[in-house]
């Protein structure tokens, strides 16, 4: 070991110059920082493994810069400085939590039963500590980049959304979270104070942000929405070639809203009839019969409602020009049904703004990388996590490693 080894400098920050890696164990880990070599073996296969966990100039070669003492912890980490563009890394083993709160093991239970709402207050009583503390671990989860984080290919990222605001409150005052999903993972939330088209625009921006900082040139085919023209007039700000797709259910749960009994199933079945058609003339004439039969047989505001699905035609047909596109919001609704729960369990939001964001992010890690129940692993074993379903692979068998790897670098593409 080197003079320059031993030197400890301020602790960096652990934001985006962090590599997290999985050693098997910590005696692993300190047999790596004992013996150079071993650690330069187990870079080169981690590197040859998952490269996306590195930044892109390691290729080019690094050496060993200098290592410090976390306290917290009482562990030793080690950095190494890139030869390519002299930038400086820390290599930080996924058994401790980043800032040194603890080590991953001893927290993972705790932020796993945050996934289904249980309060600061029931973790400090089941588990020690107090409730800031849990509060301020809960909170770092949503600092990565959300996107970067739950994609590991730029190749991976959806050509097809789904995009829908919920309505919430943060310190009693209303706002909305605008959440944006696809191939069953949450992919982008943010916040807007008003239901305009700039202020969504803001809130769905942060996912544009994060997807261009995987891919430079991304932009999806379709988004589908409900019909609120702020929603589609923000996303053809943000992508304005993006084919808009207006979501078929929402109509029929307008017309389900004004009949009841065997009337509501039979005009339930002619809808669903014309939902089942499979090309754009078939629909058309299906909802084109659907409409002539309306006039014959339907009166007041339930005829209204059923004719004018024939006038939103357009809108839903788009859908049949692409095939992957989804002609329902029920993707992103679903995720946003758990996302409901975790919101009422806490109460809402509450302090500033930023930890509201945080907080929002976080929920929605904890969706994209939670663990499946045992039972869904017995019957298809290959299904562990939204996160392993949309990758293909996980990183690690414990959802919160698999998350802290997966989040190395901040989840940014360096």
């Amino acid at each position: 070991m080197t003079k320059q080894d031993n030197q400890t400098p301020a602790q960096p920050s652990a934001r985006n110059n962090h590599i997290c890696l999985p050693f098997k164990s910590e005696q692993h880990y300190t047999e790596c920082l004992a013996e150079t070599g071993k650690f330069r073996k187990f870079l080169a296969q981690q590197f040859a493994q998952h490269p996306e966990l590195f930044p892109a100039a390691f290729s080019s070669g690094y050496q060993f810069h200098s290592q410090y003492r976390q306290k917290k912890q009482d562990l030793v980490l080690r950095r190494i400085k890139l030869k390519a563009t002299n930038k400086v890394f820390t290599i930080r083993p996924s058994f401790v939590f980043p800032y040194g709160a603890g080590r991953t093991d001893e927290l993972e239970k705790a932020l796993y039963l945050r996934r289904y709402g249980v309060p600061f207050d029931g973790l400090v009583y089941l588990l020690g500590r107090d409730a800031s503390f849990w509060q301020r671990v809960c909170l770092r989860l949503g600092r990565p980049s959300l996107l970067g984080a739950t994609i590991k290919d730029p190749e991976k990222l959806p050509a097809d959304l789904v995009a829908d605001e919920k309505i919430s409150w943060l310190n009693g005052q209303e706002v909305y979270v605008t959440t944006t999903a696809a191939a069953g993972c949450l992919l982008g939330v943010g916040l807007a104070d008003e239901t305009t088209a700039e202020a969504f625009q803001a809130g769905y921006g942060e996912f544009k942000q994060e997807a261009r900082q995987l891919s430079e040139t991304y932009a999806p085919k379709t988004v589908c929405t409900d019909g609120y023209q702020a929603t589609r007039l923000a996303w053809r700000q943000l992508f304005p070639q993006v084919a808009l797709i207006l979501c078929f259910l929402h109509g029929v749960l307008k017309v389900t809203e004004r009949c009841r009994g065997q009337l509501r199933r039979q005009v339930l079945e002619h809808i669903w009839n014309c939902y089942e058609a499979q090309s754009h003339r078939q629909f058309s004439q299906r909802l084109r019969r659907l409409s002539e039969w309306a006039r014959k047989k339907l009166s007041g505001h339930l005829q209204e409602m059923v004719i004018k699905l024939w006038g939103q035609r357009p809108r839903y047909a788009t859908a049949y020009d692409h095939p992957g596109a989804h002609r329902t919001t029920n993707a992103v609704d679903r995720l946003m049904n758990h996302q409901d729960r975790m919101l009422y369990a806490r109460d809402y939001l509450h302090g500033k703004r930023e930890t509201a964001r945080l907080a929002l992010r976080a929920m929605a890690v904890l969706w994209n990388f939670h663990p499946y129940t045992a039972r869904l692993c017995k019957e298809a074993p290959q299904r562990q996590s939204p996160f392993a379903d949309l990758n293909g692979f996980q990183y690690h068998e414990n959802w919160l490693h698999n998350f802290l790897i997966a989040a190395s670098m901040g989840g940014h593409k360096l």
